[in-house]
């Protein structure tokens, strides 16, 4: 299958590339610094920062700095569906980004967290999707069980108050 990706360069340049695009390249890489060669032509690219979770790199090309966000499929259609995979906006609470089916619960209550720990996973659209602490803190409330249906919005988990 030939999967579509979206690169946003910059938040102001979009390209769109195909896993076989993707095969056209080829990468030597040692550590955060690496070499792309692609039609004979190489060049040299370190990575200054990652955020897998986010698919957000932070890269240097001939000393110019890069802010680079990977898209594909699924981030593509979540987005067009207008869903997020994002936790609430209160800090304080994990909400369901969108319907699904809660295949494991990682916390209890009065478990510590830390910002971006594992809660819990939810399946939706036969993916799984991981969902993270949005801050350090204690667990106040687990709302969910294993193999329990959710909705969008949904209140998930809660943190105690951030004072």
């Amino acid at each position: 299958m030939n999967e579509k990706f979206k690169a946003t360069v910059n938040e102001n340049f979009e390209f769109s590339l195909s896993s076989d695009d993707l095969k056209k390249l080829d990468v030597i890489s040692a550590n955060k610094e690496s070499n792309i060669i692609y039609n004979n032509k190489s060049v040299a690219v370190e990575t200054l920062e990652t955020d897998f979770n986010k698919r957000n790199y932070t890269l240097s090309i001939n000393g110019n700095r890069y802010q680079v966000t990977i898209e594909n499929q699924l981030d593509a259609l979540i987005s067009k569906m207008g869903l997020s995979l994002g936790n609430a906006s209160v800090e304080d609470e994990i909400n369901a980004p969108m319907p699904g089916l809660i295949l494991e619960v990682n916390v209890s209550v009065g478990d510590t967290v830390s910002k971006g720990d594992y809660v819990c996973v939810l399946e939706a659209m036969k993916m799984e999707n991981t969902l993270t602490a949005p801050r350090d803190g204690v667990i106040k409330a687990v709302n969910i069980t294993k193999g329990e249906t959710v909705e969008k919005g949904m209140l998930l988990i809660e943190l105690e108050k951030n004072d």
